[in-house]
């Protein structure tokens, strides 16, 4: 096995689980860590992306792009990526993050969507550059289907892309699968972000590296949305045991997530019960709380109604679809108690 790239997301997924409250200092401090143990690529922005610091996404504590110039700042060798999704970030905020250090963009669309990336890749490749697709809650389309998208994210200048397990809904045979068939079809190369929910997130990963992936993600003791990401320090553990490590300090990363994750951690990210219902239903974290909400208006298990909106394939955006199925099964519910 090829040691791949290693993009260690905790300053931009780990935003979720830190209420996007990263204070300039634990940038630095994590930044700084991550480059010394040898990361190659530090993704650094709002949870959602370039922009994403609103009402509806939630506020930051410091402007993402002061947080990207002080990892830049301690970075020697380390490159700093940011995410940014199509109505969401504009062109304007790719470029200001670019002139605060920015090398690498990851473009993200749902997995139904990668026509409307087009323009943000021609002008990232415009601007120099390295661009990433990511192909959003990719468990919900097989494999056929998804190297339909990719290829287009090819078409238009992506370096890499992306199966992103967004809910963390795949079992280690959905990530093998999905990344085989991307590696098959594409010229570029193809990358893996997984998520925790089901407990499967280093074992996830490891299958999509079975499978060819060039690159993968992780962050810091998981810190991220949901039951957090692949740990950084853990893949590069597994990867040393593997003869795949990409140069990574393995002792580096675990007194980094021990010493400087750990303490300004809120909470330890793991697959609970809410964590594993939204892995098991293959919906967005996001929903959640809109579905605690329904469910005791309605007199429903919240479960019931994220497995629901799962079997409908429901995507960010469709948050209306929660009061329309808590509304149903109330409904059900009722009709089978007469």
């Amino acid at each position: 096995m090829r040691a791949p790239r290693l993009t260690d997301t905790s300053l931009r997924d780990g935003s979720h689980a830190m209420a996007h409250r990263f204070t300039r200092e634990q940038v630095r401090d994590v930044a700084r860590a991550l480059d010394e143990a040898g990361v190659p690529v530090i993704e650094v922005t709002h949870g959602d992306g370039l922009a994403g610091a609103s009402i509806q996404y939630g506020f930051s504590k410091t402007p993402e792009m002061d947080l990207i110039s002080e990892a830049r700042s301690v970075c020697t060798r380390a490159r700093i990526a940011a995410l940014l999704i199509p109505g969401i970030g504009t062109v304007k905020e790719l470029k200001e993050a670019a002139e605060r250090g920015v090398e690498i963009v990851r473009i993200c669309t749902q997995c139904t969507e990668a026509d409307i990336s087009q323009e943000h890749f021609e002008i990232a490749k415009e601007m120099g550059l390295e661009a990433v697709g990511f192909l959003m809650m990719a468990h919900m389309r097989d494999p056929e289907f998804l190297v339909g998208q990719a290829k287009l994210m090819e078409s238009y200048g992506a370096d890499c892309v992306y199966i992103v397990d967004s809910a963390g809904a795949m079992l280690p045979e959905d990530a093998r699968e999905r990344v085989a068939a991307l590696k098959d079809a594409l010229q570029t190369e193809v990358g893996f972000h997984a998520h925790n929910n089901l407990g499967l997130a280093i074992g996830n990963a490891i299958a999509a590296l079975e499978a060819g992936a060039d690159q993968i993600d992780g962050s810091l003791r998981g810190l991220g949305a949901g039951a957090g990401n692949a740990q950084t320090e853990l893949l590069a553990a597994v990867l040393d045991r593997m003869g795949a490590n990409p140069d990574l300090d393995v002792f580096g990363l675990m007194d980094a997530a021990e010493y400087i994750i750990a303490p300004m951690m809120p909470f330890q990210p793991f697959p609970d019960r809410d964590s594993i219902t939204i892995g098991y239903a293959g919906v967005y974290s996001t929903f959640l709380l809109h579905a605690k909400h329904a469910a005791e208006r309605f007199g429903l298990d919240p479960r019931e109604i994220l497995v629901e909106l799962g079997r409908r394939q429901a995507v960010a955006g469709q948050e209306d679809w929660i009061l329309d199925v808590a509304v149903e099964l109330a409904h059900k519910k009722k009709q089978g108690a007469a």
